[in-house]
């Protein structure tokens, strides 16, 4: 169905918001805008452009767009950070479908339709542009995004094989309601894919374009990847404790015994350290019920909120 609001930008019944999240792009920005605006206006798509702070002459160039219809720009006083930037899009988004492409100019924007007829045609609530290996990724990022995907897989039961891809289509009620689970940093395109599984949302996956960087460089560092672990670590608590505190609680458990039968069975007592480790197996076994009610208190209350949202005023 179509969405019935109104864009404050001038746009009714918008099927698509495309979200550009852009900190100090002031290189690649004026050839991506001279294609994308004109691209966004023949389908009459809303285009939300979000400065994150930039301190080059990114401002300027998104100045030249003010006031244009169907246009939102948003400027960050302060650099909040990739994920900040996209969720600022987001919950400006009055379409249907959210669209999110990076400013560097490394989307083809033909891509984007391509997702969108994905979308419509399986009713998919999530679709991931996937960029497959991708030459101008770099051997380091692309075996550091193989890492990443396996170790969520670990947590969690995954399907799709890009999760960090900045080009993804998502049905703009869902993504609003998970979007305060999500981090501000670079992490935000793993987690927003991990809870939309999570939570059985139909998510798919079409391949991509990735054009070649013209200019600048990629913020994307080592660090950044330890920050995602971090995060899949985080969202795997929120969604499946139990999962990780039940593994922790065989390991100890298992080492407990393995480590005390031996002693036993030579008639030397019960050994300390045996005890310890089942003792902590069992600890980690009580906390991880714990945090199950905990996580399923909490996902019931974003619901609730969620619906109560959705009522009648």
């Amino acid at each position: 169905m179509e969405s019935n609001q109104k864009s404050p930008a001038g746009l009714e019944t918008a099927l698509v918001s495309v979200v550009v999240p852009i900190y100090n792009e002031a290189n690649s920005l004026p050839s991506l805008l001279a294609e994308l605006v004109p691209y966004c206006r023949e389908r009459k798509w809303e285009l939300i452009l979000v400065n994150d702070g930039s301190s080059d002459d990114t401002p300027v160039i998104l100045k030249a767009f003010e006031g244009f219809q169907g246009i939102s720009i948003i400027h960050h006083k302060v650099n909040r950070g990739y994920g900040g930037a996209l969720k600022t899009g987001i919950l400006n988004a009055h379409a249907r479908f959210v669209v999110t492409i990076d400013a560097d100019g490394q989307h083809a924007l033909s891509d984007m339709d391509d997702l969108l007829q994905l979308a419509l045609e399986k009713d998919a609530d999530l679709v991931v542009g996937n960029r497959g290996k991708q030459a101008h990724s770099g051997l380091y990022r692309n075996i550091g995004r193989w890492m990443i995907r396996k170790f969520a897989t670990l947590l969690m039961p995954i399907h799709i094989t890009d999760l960090n891809s900045g080009c993804k289509l998502y049905s703009t009620d869902l993504v609003q309601r998970y979007i305060s689970l999500c981090p501000d940093s670079m992490a935000f395109s793993d987690v927003i894919t991990l809870i939309f599984i999570k939570k059985r949302h139909l998510v798919l996956e079409r391949p991509i374009t990735i054009n070649k960087r013209a200019s600048g460089r990629s913020t994307i560092t080592t660090l950044t990847a330890i920050q995602t672990v971090m995060e899949i670590i985080n969202i795997a608590m929120l969604f499946n404790p139990l999962r990780i505190f039940l593994s922790l609680s065989v390991m100890c458990i298992g080492f407990g015994f393995i480590w005390g039968t031996p002693i036993l069975l030579r008639a030397r007592g019960v050994s300390v350290g045996a005890m310890l480790a089942i003792v902590t197996g069992l600890l980690f076994f009580f906390i991880g019920l714990i945090a199950e009610q905990l996580s399923a208190m909490r996902l019931g209350l974003l619901d609730k909120n969620k619906d109560n949202d959705e009522g009648p005023h």
